[in-house]
């Protein structure tokens, strides 16, 4: 068994407030949980509203499938209109 684990920060130049920064926080995990079977938390920054920090995890059997799913989840992070991705980490255990 694989655990895999995606650790992001963004900016979000176009959040204005901590609403605007829950709405694409929200949108953004809403599609992750949904598409790709991952559990996401936004892991820093709560009160700060023109930034986030985020992290994704996923579990299967085999690293291979642990290694495409957390390739296809950066593809998607690297293009998520309204958040710009500053830095990624990835760890597996």
């Amino acid at each position: 068994m694989t655990i895999g684990i995606l650790k992001a920060q963004f900016s979000l130049p176009d959040a204005h407030s901590l609403k605007d920064k829950r709405r694409c926080i929200k949108s953004l995990k809403d599609r992750t949980v949904a598409r790709m079977n991952m559990s996401v938390a936004e892991t820093a920054k709560q009160d700060f509203w023109k930034g986030a920090e985020m992290t994704f995890v996923t579990v299967a059997g085999e690293r291979k499938f642990v290694e495409k799913r957390l390739s296809e989840l950066s593809r998607i992070l690297q293009t998520y209109p309204g958040m710009v991705l500053m830095n990624m980490e990835t760890t597996y255990l």
